[in-house]
């Protein structure tokens, strides 16, 4: 039971300053938006006795918010580089110097008189979050034994989830967010990271990375024997070396290798598809129709952060039931069962907005869909998508298809946020049917193309998928020489 106890609390003193900082990090920018834009005009009068226009504060603020996904997209490139020199653990515990010294900048800036030291800041804890969002399901599933590996790995969604309610609850007026506290808000997500830097150090590395990265079975027995106990680890050690019997030889790969490689490419084609889905769905779109549509159906203004605060609640239930199925369930049908749910609700939710001042139920019909979208959302593609690259690549793939992973989320986020607004001019109550498209592709792929890897291990995924890839010219599959196979074949 203690060793149970010691993998609980290593995915624990992972997560608080791994996905954790992700999630609370979006939220908490929303809260005190107003004041912020309020600082900047007032700043720039001071320095030039010229106030700024309306239009300009806009984009200053947008430069603000790109600030994020931008810092996001650095960490998911210096990632993988980290996770293969530093190993799993280090990176996440070094990673929490850029959450210090974002929440510096923050902290000072209305001192400094400074709204430029507020974007610096943005893209550290970007960088922060981008780093942590491709390592820690990466050091957690490498963790995990076999039978556990997507629910330990899935945790970083309901770490995400839990960062999204305590910035929604933390931002709220009588708390943080008030107009005299908004630069302790932004410096707030200094405290989990100096928890990680405390608890983290005193929990073993990867017993994967040690043994096929640095060749050190000593430290790996004796992280297993940490992770596991005095049970039986002959089997999972023999797991073990088989996999690194398997890329002998082999240097960790470089993100363009993966795209040169034959046998990875229907993994690859996978995790783009899944992890450019995961932003395109349209789920954090809700976030921002919420607002508008809660005062529709006649909450009052002053309660509707309150409100907001359920929909990432929602979030927040449904990845930690995730987290309970995925091992029974399986991956293929809680990704199948969220996109398709999902497409329905858009429908549904399109009509409703088209209708809502017509007919007088409608408003609550909408708020129905925004909360049944995000549950569908948590129940598989928030959680699932993030397992997937750990388990359909082997070792020394692994860090580069995280990079792509991750460099695909936040484009694809920076994207949808840039656009998003452009989409509703547009397309006002239909706003939805890109994102519609998006599900229903997304779960045709899942049907048609991805295999089950519930409970499989490493090395038996990587023939599954070297079935596939080699399917139809099986003489040809060879002609890149043999090191190319000896990543999937014993």
């Amino acid at each position: 039971q203690l060793q149970n106890k010691i993998l609980i609390l290593t995915i624990c003193a992972a997560g608080i300053g791994g996905t954790f900082q992700y999630g609370y990090n979006i939220s908490i920018i929303n809260a005190p938006a107003s004041y912020i834009q309020t600082f900047m005009n007032t700043t720039w009068l001071e320095r030039t006795g010229v106030p700024l226009e309306s239009n300009v504060i806009l984009l200053l603020w947008s430069f603000t918010v790109s600030a994020y996904p931008l810092g996001g997209l650095t960490g998911a490139v210096v990632a993988g580089p980290m996770a293969i020199m530093l190993g799993r653990k280090m990176s996440l515990v070094l990673n929490n110097v850029f959450v210090i010294i974002a929440a510096a900048l923050s902290g000072f800036s209305r001192m400094a008189k400074s709204f430029e030291m507020i974007m610096l800041s943005r893209f550290f804890t970007g960088v922060n979050a981008g780093v942590s969002m491709n390592i820690q399901p990466m050091y957690l599933a490498e963790s995990a034994p076999k039978k556990l590996r997507g629910a330990v790995a899935l945790t970083s969604a309901s770490f995400t989830a839990l960062g999204l309610v305590l910035g929604q609850v933390v931002g709220l007026r009588e708390i943080l967010g008030g107009e005299e506290s908004w630069p302790f808000l932004l410096a707030s997500n200094m405290v989990p990271a100096l928890i990680q830097l405390t608890a983290l150090p005193w929990f073993p590395e990867s017993p994967r990375y040690l043994l096929i990265d640095r060749g050190d079975k000593e430290s790996c027995i004796s992280a297993l024997q940490k992770l596991r106990g005095t049970s039986d680890l002959s089997t999972e050690l023999e797991e073990m070396l088989a996999e690194q019997a398997a890329v002998k030889g082999q240097k960790a790969k470089n993100p363009w290798e993966l795209f040169q490689n034959r046998a990875l490419r229907w993994q690859l084609v996978s995790i783009v598809v899944l992890s450019s889905a995961m932003q395109l769905c349209g789920n954090d779109s809700m976030y921002f129709y919420a607002a508008y549509v809660f005062q529709e159906a006649g909450i009052p203004q002053d309660k509707i952060p309150y409100v907001v605060i359920g929909t990432g609640s929602c979030e927040l239930i449904t990845s930690v039931t995730c987290n309970m199925i995925i091992d029974y369930a399986g991956r293929r049908p809680l990704l199948l069962g969220g996109y398709i749910f999902m497409a329905g609700w858009a429908i549904i939710f399109m009509v409703a907005l088209s209708q809502q001042t017509q007919i007088s139920w409608m408003p609550y019909l909408s708020m129905a869909c925004i909360f049944a979208y995000i549950l569908s959302f948590g129940i598989g593609p928030a959680g699932v998508t993030g397992v997937l690259p750990t388990e359909v690549f082997d070792q020394m793939s692994r860090p580069a298809a995280y990079m792509i992973c991750g460099s695909l989320l936040w484009f694809n986020l920076f994207l949808v946020g840039t656009a998003f607004p452009f989409i509703v001019k547009s397309l006002a109550h239909f706003c939805y049917i890109p994102f519609l498209a998006v599900c229903v592709c997304t779960a045709l792929y899942v049907w048609f193309f991805l295999p089950e890897t519930k409970g499989k291990s490493f090395l038996e995924i990587s023939e599954e998928f070297r079935k596939r890839n080699f399917k139809t010219k099986t003489r040809a599959g060879f002609y890149k020489g043999p090191e190319e196979i000896k990543t999937t074949t014993l």
